[in-house]
């Protein structure tokens, strides 16, 4: 059904769980994977506009995105990493169209209140941006007990 899949990484703990579906999903399909992170910092979103070099974080970004992918080949996937810059739900979906992928796969936090309202989520961005299907997956909160 599906033959290349993008997954939007956030470099926190919650690229487990998308990550984990997307390789079942992409098992089941034969798919391949194309792993994407945005780098949003300021230096990510001003790189082509003043001429910026990578930033630290940037650097450190590719290196997580690249030992990811690495580790999907180890357990035999075809994969691929992007490192894209700027505002994420605009280049998750234009890497989308770019590499040719027929489904996104994103982790979602759920609503976050009033910052959601005001700003937005990324996956809904992305929801709204792209004509591909985009597989939502929420990542469960670890809630704290109360005292």
């Amino acid at each position: 059904m599906f033959k290349k899949i993008l997954i939007p990484l956030e470099h926190t703990k919650a690229d487990a769980t998308i990550l984990a579906y997307a390789k079942e999903l992409a098992e089941s399909c034969g798919a391949s994977l194309v792993l994407i992170h945005v780098a949003d910092g300021w230096v990510a979103r001003n790189l082509k506009q003043l001429d910026l070099r990578e930033s630290q974080e940037m650097r450190d970004d590719l290196a997580y995105l690249e030992k990811e992918c690495a580790s999907l080949r180890d357990a035999g996937f075809d994969a691929d990493a992007v490192l894209a810059a700027g505002e994420p739900g605009k280049e998750i979906a234009l890497a989308a169209k770019r590499e040719n992928c027929d489904l996104i796969a994103m982790a979602t936090h759920g609503h976050k209140g009033l910052a959601d309202v005001v700003r937005g989520s990324v996956a809904n961005e992305v929801r709204h941006l792209s004509m591909i299907p985009v597989l939502m997956v929420r990542v469960e909160r670890r809630r704290t007990p109360r005292d």
